[in-house]
């Protein structure tokens, strides 16, 4: 009873103890969090005041000050345009082919890396399939241009050197379509690598010891055990790309992009550059970017639901 209650004694006179002692305490943890707390704010917080622009005349000279309110006229606007539905089209069925083809990629290959066992081969490895995502879209579109060319791209000359014909990789809408995803998923499955590893090697290895034991191999190892294990940080992922279905980077379709592919490589935030900023309608741009946000959200929450109708945690 009286260990009892001088740990009950103890805990409160913890619990008194004011935000003062704890700064004092741990005042160095405290100065490393206010970096991004300051970057949180600066550049995450404070430009949601920028939202009000989808409901004003907003005019860069003018400003705020002289700015009429127009209510949802920017948004009836947009949803009145031809061209907003043809780019939401083909932001959903890019971000789409995506989610398909290049959201497993990372999995398998962080699956494979893991049973490499030279540990130098394994270092290289990973190197070379990182280097891609420091590599801007400006460099890749080039590089790809110069190689899947119809008459002097590399590809297309050794094959029509074997006796083939050249194929319109980057010309023809079809095969944009094609290329434009494997070169995605090229450029980004080494990076996102990075998480999938980091869950693999905080699974228990006695669990693979036993199953060794067991007499199971490396590929029941890996569904029985590999994949169960990480299967929490997938969906936790999967969730996040979800969110960003309507999100899709200004780069890649616009450096990819040519006139005889401009039925599926116009996408929204290439909408928003040509209708929003150079035509210096800025409420249209910001109209639209908010609804990519509303739409992003609720496929969060919609999917984030699903998941823990499915047993899973979420991440809400």
């Amino acid at each position: 009873m009286l260990k009892k209650k001088d740990k009950s004694i103890s805990d409160k006179h913890k619990d008194s103890k004011g935000f003062k002692y704890y700064l004092k305490r741990d005042w160095q943890l405290y100065v490393l969090l206010l970096f991004p707390l300051v970057f949180a704010i600066v550049f995450k917080f404070l430009p949601l005041f920028g939202l009000s622009v989808a409901f004003l005349d907003y005019d860069v000279v003018g400003g705020f000050e002289k700015a009429s309110f127009i209510g949802l006229d920017a948004f009836k606007e947009i949803f009145g345009m031809k061209d907003f539905y043809i780019a939401l089209r083909n932001t959903i069925v890019l971000n789409g082919l995506d989610l398909i083809i290049g959201f497993p990629a990372p999995i398998i290959l962080a699956i494979f890396l893991n049973e490499i066992r030279n540990k130098y081969f394994k270092r290289i490895t990973q190197t070379v399939l990182y280097l891609p995502h420091f590599l801007s879209w400006v460099i890749i579109a080039g590089i790809f241009y110069q190689l899947l060319s119809p008459t002097t791209g590399y590809i297309n000359i050794l094959i029509t050197r074997y006796g083939g014909e050249s194929i319109p990789f980057l010309t023809e809408k079809w095969h944009w379509l094609v290329s434009y995803c494997l070169i995605g998923v090229w450029q980004s499955m080494g990076w996102g690598t990075i998480i999938y590893l980091a869950a693999i090697t905080g699974i228990n290895a006695d669990l693979y010891e036993a199953a060794t034991v067991d007499g199971a191999g490396r590929w029941r190892k890996i569904w029985y055990i590999t994949l169960p294990c990480i299967r929490s940080t997938i969906v936790v992922m999967l969730i996040m790309s979800l969110g960003r279905i309507l999100g899709i980077s200004f780069e890649r379709p616009y450096t990819l992009d040519n006139p005889l592919v401009r039925d599926f490589s116009d996408v929204i935030s290439t909408f928003v550059y040509r209708v929003g900023l150079q035509s210096h309608r800025y409420n249209i741009a910001t109209a639209v970017g908010l609804f990519q946000s509303v739409v992003g959200l609720i496929f969060v929450f919609a999917s984030d639901k699903f998941a823990k109708l499915m047993g899973e945690d979420g991440i809400i």
